[in-house]
């Protein structure tokens, strides 16, 4: 019933797009196929509304009166685009913890308050902390005022205390500002060069060295620093690209030695005959196909199956995040070992990049809101 609900709630878009565009008859069929989903008052009350624009006894009309219904259509239009925009609006609620937790990260006088660690946290530390709060602080997840805000604090915090150098730097001019014979720049000035999405992304998608996420004092770049660091990544050659991509291959080897260790999962993503998974299935939420065995239908059902479909999209976002980021690396080396010192195009990498992990991006947050 879940699944309908999400569907109808797509074909309500649908039609409200429609009905901006005056396509009443797009909008009176997918607004009565929501109706057939998942009834709703929503979709009732925009039926309604383009009933009384006339839409059943246009059919005919002089065109002088077709010139005057389509005017009162198209104000109808705008005034249900309007209604169902701010009923949407106002369905993003928020609990009271959510709304006091977004006031608790923005009373927070520095980056270890926010993170809640101590200054000599460690890395583990700083990692279980970021993923804590990014969950749960995800403007997709938490609606409460504030949250995109206080989502933006924690990322910022996290890169710059998980980069050693950043943040020595950060410690040093903290000291500096509780001095008060001394007047440094403020610790709140650091500003990490990536962005929380796309640290959230990378984050969740897989290892990634905490050295990739270069922090800037007053958030100005400092291009001589990024010329020289292009140019000893030069230098370094097939040894940087391997330091780079050795916590994929940690992940691999790990997750190995994992499946040696455990018994055959109930399922696989890729036809594999050798472990009896021939039969290949859909999952209900995202349609992810996955190969299972032929007793699988006679041991899975009902809160089972949900369990081992959740674990298959879950295990698919991973593997499409991991790819992209691999890509990322793969392009990065290419352009680092085979261009001239003047001609690598980093914007082009970064374009190409996002557009790998819009997909995976995408599904991911989907999901969160599913469940």
């Amino acid at each position: 019933m879940e699944v309908n609900r999400d569907e109808a709630e797509r074909c309500i878009e649908i039609a409200t797009t429609a009905l901006r565009n005056n396509q009443l008859e797009k909008a009176r069929r997918f607004l009565e196929k929501a109706q057939r989903l998942f009834p709703s008052d929503d979709a009732q009350a925009l039926l309604e509304e383009i009933e009384k624009a006339g839409y059943a006894s246009s059919q005919g009309s002089s065109p002088g009166t077709q010139n005057g219904t389509e005017t009162r259509r198209r104000v109808n239009v705008e005034n249900d685009s309007a209604k169902f925009e701010r009923a949407s609006d106002s369905s993003k609620s928020y609990t009271s913890e959510q709304l006091d937790a977004v006031k608790r990260i923005k009373q927070c006088k520095d980056y270890y308050e926010i993170l809640g660690v101590k200054k000599d946290a460690s890395e583990e530390d700083l990692k279980k902390a970021y993923r804590k709060l990014a969950l749960k602080f995800h403007p997709d997840k938490n609606h409460a005022p504030g949250a995109t805000e206080a989502f933006k604090a924690i990322g910022n915090a996290y890169a710059v205390l998980s980069n050693n150098e950043k943040r020595r730097q950060y410690d040093r001019l903290d000291e500096e500002r509780a001095s008060p014979s001394r007047h440094g720049p403020s610790a709140g000035d650091f500003e990490a060069d990536i962005s929380p999405e796309d640290l959230f992304n990378m984050f969740f998608g897989g290892g990634f060295p905490s050295s990739n996420v270069h922090v800037y004092s007053n958030g100005r770049m400092r291009y001589q620093h990024h010329r020289a660091e292009r140019r000893e990544q030069r230098r370094d050659g097939g040894l940087a690209f391997f330091v780079q991509i050795m916590p994929v291959l940690i992940l691999v080897i790990v997750s190995a030695l994992s499946q040696l260790m455990v018994a055959n999962p109930p399922y696989s993503l890729s036809f594999s005959p050798s472990q009896g998974h021939t039969n290949k299935r859909l999952t209900e939420h995202l349609r992810v196909p996955y190969y299972v065995n032929d007793r699988f239908s006679k041991e899975y059902h009902g809160a089972n199956l949900k369990s081992v479909e959740r674990s298959v999209e879950d295990d698919y976002i991973s593997n499409l995040r991991n790819n992209c980021w691999k890509e990322k690396q793969q392009s990065e080396s290419t352009a680092s070992t085979q261009a001239p010192l003047y001609v690598i195009d980093l914007g082009l990498i970064s374009t190409k990049h996002s557009a790998c992990t819009a997909r995976a991006l995408f599904l991911s947050v989907f999901v969160y809101d599913a469940r």
